[in-house]
């Protein structure tokens, strides 16, 4: 599914938009977070529009559950499949892939999130759904990504 050259722009503008914004506001005011921290939220924007320009439409953000710990960062739809999307996200290649990092208490995580939300939905077994991951690479400032679709299933 792609989208049209209309929002394609609006999307580039909005991104371009927001990582001014970003660069503006550290510049005003010195760092509260840890840097591991900002990288992975700078990642997760970078995640959220590369997928809208792959045809993801995306439901939610970081959504997180009252019952349960933790959060998804990534929640859309890619055609008929709902996806829950992790973001993993590194400055550099140079150590191992950061896709590594979804290990398997990350996956038990990430199902007791997605079944939580899954139940929540009008006639939820009908529903196909798929894990995804993301790896985001800032090497040279500029975002790299990979994208794993189906990384792992509900076992």
């Amino acid at each position: 599914m792609q989208i049209s050259r209309f929002t394609q722009t609006r999307l580039t503008i909005f991104e371009r938009t927001l990582g001014w914004l970003d660069h503006a506001s550290a510049k005003k005011q010195p760092a509260r977070q840890a840097v591991h921290l900002t990288t992975g939220l700078r990642g997760e924007d970078a995640a959220y529009f590369h997928l809208r320009q792959l045809g993801y439409t995306i439901v939610a953000r970081r959504w997180r559950s009252p019952k349960l710990r933790g959060d998804i960062d990534l929640i859309g739809w890619d055609g008929e499949w709902l996806c829950f999307i992790e973001v993993k996200t590194r400055s550099s290649r140079s150590f191992q892939p950061a896709e590594v990092a979804v290990d398997h208490a990350k996956r038990k995580m990430l199902r007791w999130m997605a079944k939580n939300y899954v139940g929540n939905l009008k006639d939820p077994e009908r529903i196909p759904v798929r894990f995804d991951v993301v790896s985001v690479y800032f090497p040279d400032g500029r975002p790299e990504f990979e994208v794993f679709c189906g990384a792992f299933d509900w076992k």
